[in-house]
């Protein structure tokens, strides 16, 4: 059930990424044909790039769609590999859990405050600060996934090289 809730996580951060598209490309036709520049693309493109690209990552760490070198780590024998697999999932882990109880202070702390961005728009930055932890929070616990499952026996993924 967990993998389908990071896959479907994945689909709306890619969903996400087509809607930045369409909005920075609305803005650019509002700004240089219509000489009507709107003053809610860049930000809201900004956040829907910030949503997409954190909560995608608990996925891109599952299925290995993340940058690797592994070239030296290939040649070990396969019991080694899984040794600094699960050393690289820890580190992964604890940085992700630090990034989250961190973002989360911060969040907390803007939503008490009130902060705003600023902008025309004026949102609450805790619009754009709540990513943060959700996806290190998410991605901490794949890492978690990813050592149990390593532990059980499981071959570790190779992930696609394209």
């Amino acid at each position: 059930m967990y993998d389908r809730f990071i896959v479907a996580l994945a689909w709306i951060g890619a969903l996400l990424f087509v809607a930045a598209g369409l909005m920075l490309s609305w803005e650019v036709v509002a700004r240089y044909f219509f000489v009507r520049p709107t003053i809610w693309a860049a930000e809201l493109s900004q956040l829907c790039l910030i949503w997409g690209s954190l909560i995608g990552m608990p996925w891109a760490l599952a299925a290995r769609r993340h940058i690797a070198v592994d070239a030296v780590t290939r040649l070990c024998s396969p019991k080694m590999q899984c040794v600094l697999e699960i050393l690289a999932m820890l580190v992964v882990g604890t940085f992700s859990v630090v990034v989250a109880w961190k973002g989360y202070g911060i969040f907390f702390e803007s939503l008490e405050r009130g902060r705003t961005t600023g902008s025309m728009l004026d949102l609450p930055t805790w619009i754009s600060e709540l990513p943060v932890f959700v996806g290190f929070a998410l991605l901490a616990l794949q890492a978690v996934i990813e050592i149990a499952s390593i532990l059980m026996g499981r071959e570790i993924p190779q992930g696609v090289h394209e």
